[in-house]
């Protein structure tokens, strides 16, 4: 028992931890009920050739390069690592979801190697909307790197990635995990969204072309330049995020309270750099993202390219000199502090 001024004693900090991840199982089951899915672990060999199918179906991996295999899923399950599918449950059993528009998909944050947004069709997975894969990671048992995730086309709009994401959150901190972590495609307006306000992850380190060249639907011919992020699993700015208590920044009023524009995009969909003496002393600085990325790399590869290299060179220098991103403006801008 503790009293006023006392310490708090292992009793009292394991309360607390348990709290904190019934709380989390809570928001867990009604983001699913919200999305009209059932969220769980999986484990029998027909479920996971399910999730395989879906992956390859948003992502079309060149066949020389899987995403991943059977094998790794059966085994990852096996050893105890985290393998969740998420269901329709707005459809009869058995019954495949509708047919997906080839031009997009939704996605939980995943990433081919990490975590994006990628183009689905029906897979014939009778029900299954998404699928998110995790190994747990160093420190040991503190902590899950959440490896790849993805939501069929027709769930789009559904906030089925939230149900699995959160679901994933309740996963780790019922096991006594404290962060999660994952990469993303930094250009991708809607992921940065969805993992900084929505979730309230904060990202750790920009990885220059991460994963070499992936030559995929998304991928090719792009560069693979990520994000890495860390999810703070019991942080309580992450409990309001996924209760739906978002914290949201203006960029007006950020500019009206000195912040200054490091990169933007100009009228004709270009990046547009601004000089580093025009925001080098200013203590918050913002880095626009292009509209739609994906849409541009379709469209004009060249300036999809020159759109990476610009956000490698603003976003990446100020984070490796130390500037932390503390969140995600609409209409794309993140919100960057500087230390100095």
């Amino acid at each position: 028992m503790t009293g006023a001024g006392s310490i708090p004693t292992v009793e009292s900090g394991h309360r607390q931890r348990d709290e904190i991840a019934s709380a989390a199982a809570s928001a867990a089951r009604d983001a699913a009920e919200r999305a009209g899915v059932s969220v769980r672990a999986l484990h029998d060999l027909a479920d996971l050739h399910a999730v395989l199918d879906l992956l390859h179906h948003i992502w079309r991996p060149d066949g020389s390069n899987p995403l991943v295999t059977i094998e790794q899923l059966r085994a990852m399950t096996h050893a105890g690592n985290y393998v969740a599918g998420a269901f329709d449950v707005t459809v009869p059993a058995g019954a495949d979801p509708a047919g997906a528009d080839p031009a997009g998909a939704a996605s939980a944050g995943a990433d081919p190697a990490g975590e994006e947004a990628g183009d689905a069709s029906s897979a014939g997975t009778s029900g299954l909307l998404g699928a998110c894969v995790g190994f747990f990671a160093a420190p040991p048992g503190t902590a899950l790197h959440s490896h790849i995730a993805g939501v069929s086309a027709p769930a789009r709009g559904r906030n089925v990635g939230f149900a699995l994401k959160l679901h994933q959150r309740a996963w780790a901190l019922e096991r006594g995990l404290s962060e999660i972590t994952w990469t993303f495609d930094p250009l991708v307006r809607r992921n940065s969204y969805f993992n900084l306000v929505k979730l309230g992850a904060r990202p750790r380190e920009y990885l220059v072309d991460f994963y070499g060249e992936i030559d995929d639907i998304i991928n090719a011919g792009q560069g693979t330049d990520r994000l890495l992020l860390g999810w703070d699993l019991a942080a309580p700015g992450v409990a309001d995020a996924c209760r739906g208590r978002h914290v949201e920044h203006d960029v007006h009023e950020l500019q009206s309270s000195g912040a200054a524009v490091a990169l933007a995009e100009s009228d004709a969909g270009g990046p547009d750099a601004f000089p580093r003496s025009r925001w080098r002393a200013a203590s918050t600085v913002l880095v626009q993202v292009p509209h739609d990325i994906e849409a541009l790399r379709r469209a004009d590869s060249r300036l999809a390219r020159q759109w990476r290299l610009a956000v490698r060179d603003v976003l990446g220098e100020l984070l490796a000199d130390g500037a932390r991103v503390v969140g995600f403006a609409r209409p794309g801008w993140y919100v960057v502090e500087r230390t100095s």
